[in-house]
């Protein structure tokens, strides 16, 4: 820092900030929240953290300044960390035959609430819905009671915590399902894990529909900006808490599971997490990772691309595609796998 300017030296001392974090962050898919609840919130701003060694490492290159090793080092120790960001993936190979089609989709009560200024949310829910065709549609938030699911689903499976809860989680499947059961978890709220198993010719899948702990994270900076900064990072931290003892729950079902697995819904969570290392594990591929592109964000936030919904596909089935739709319907967008078996 010597042959440095002033204002190259503060700079520099702020990249040396933002390396650190981004490389403390690796650290966060291993570190359960139970034990550093406040670590674990730095999941949530890691994209902001990888963009910003980005943009450094681009500012020394371009000053042709050796203070870009920084940057270049942090980002190169983590490269498959930071590539769960953004994906380049093409087209795949398709395996014809036997292929099965799985949406998840957080649905936010078909905006009972008007959060979207639209009295057509409904409808525009379900002609999406209808318009895809997936042959298995898992929803989140499902609100009980609403009858619009499009007719195409002869088999469902729709469950509530308890009886007064305005919504639950739902799996629709246009295949037989043989077995159906349900992870409730022992905390206020409506979220828990639902599982299906569906047989499809030969095959028989289970597929859970998971719904883990909201942090209740407004979309809009402005109102962040409006929250006690104590009060919200010690209410994501205690979110997070919730969210692994609910993980370890669901994973307990999960790997008592005799047929080949498939877990689908809203995380409430990134893939640096560490509920997300512990779900995907060795077992299961992370559709977005295998076959996605872009950033794969699923939910509706103002200042940048957060990805909180997943696929994660055993390893032996055969993943073709995998995508987003952008539609405004919900806080989130529904995402649409496809699979061969």
């Amino acid at each position: 820092m010597r042959n440095l300017k002033l204002i190259d030296k503060f700079i520099f001392i702020l990249n040396s900030v933002f390396a650190f974090a981004l490389l403390l962050s690796y650290l966060l898919p291993h570190t359960p929240p139970k034990t550093f609840p406040l670590l674990s919130v730095l999941s949530l701003g890691v994209p902001l953290l990888i963009l910003s060694n980005f943009i450094f490492l681009v500012f020394w290159v371009l000053r042709f300044k050796r203070q870009l090793l920084l940057s270049l080092i942090v980002l190169a120790l983590g490269y498959n960390y930071v590539f769960s960001w953004f994906q380049f993936n093409g087209d795949t190979d398709v395996i014809e035959g036997n292929d099965l089609n799985i949406m998840s989709y957080n649905v936010r009560m078909f905006n009972a609430y008007e959060w979207v200024k639209d009295d057509d949310i409904p409808e525009k829910i379900l002609t999406f819905i209808a318009d895809k065709d997936p042959d298995v549609l898992a929803t989140q938030e499902h609100a009980i009671g609403y009858k619009g699911i499009p007719k195409i689903y002869p088999y469902e499976y729709i469950v509530l915590k308890e009886k007064a809860s305005e919504f639950g989680s739902a799996i629709f499947s246009k295949y037989p399902i043989i077995n159906k059961g349900s992870v409730n978890f022992p905390h206020d709220g409506n979220n828990n894990a639902i599982f299906v198993d569906i047989v499809k010719k030969e095959d028989t899948l289970r597929v859970f529909n998971v719904h883990f702990q909201s942090l209740n994270i407004k979309a809009g900076i402005d109102d962040l900006q409006k929250e006690d900064s104590k009060k919200l990072m010690g209410r994501i931290g205690y979110g997070f808490k919730l969210q692994q003892t609910q993980a370890e729950m669901m994973m307990e079902e999960v790997n008592n599971s005799p047929y080949k697995t498939i877990i689908i819904g809203d995380f409430n969570n990134t893939a640096f997490s560490y509920i997300y290392n512990e779900i995907k594990g060795s077992r299961f591929n992370d559709a977005f990772l295998e076959v996605g592109s872009g950033f794969g964000q699923t939910f509706n936030l103002n200042y940048f691309p957060l990805r909180i919904d997943f696929a994660m596909i055993e390893k032996s089935i055969h993943i073709d595609n995998f995508k987003v739709f952008p539609v405004k319907y919900s806080d989130h967008f529904p995402i649409l796998v496809n699979l061969s078996l």
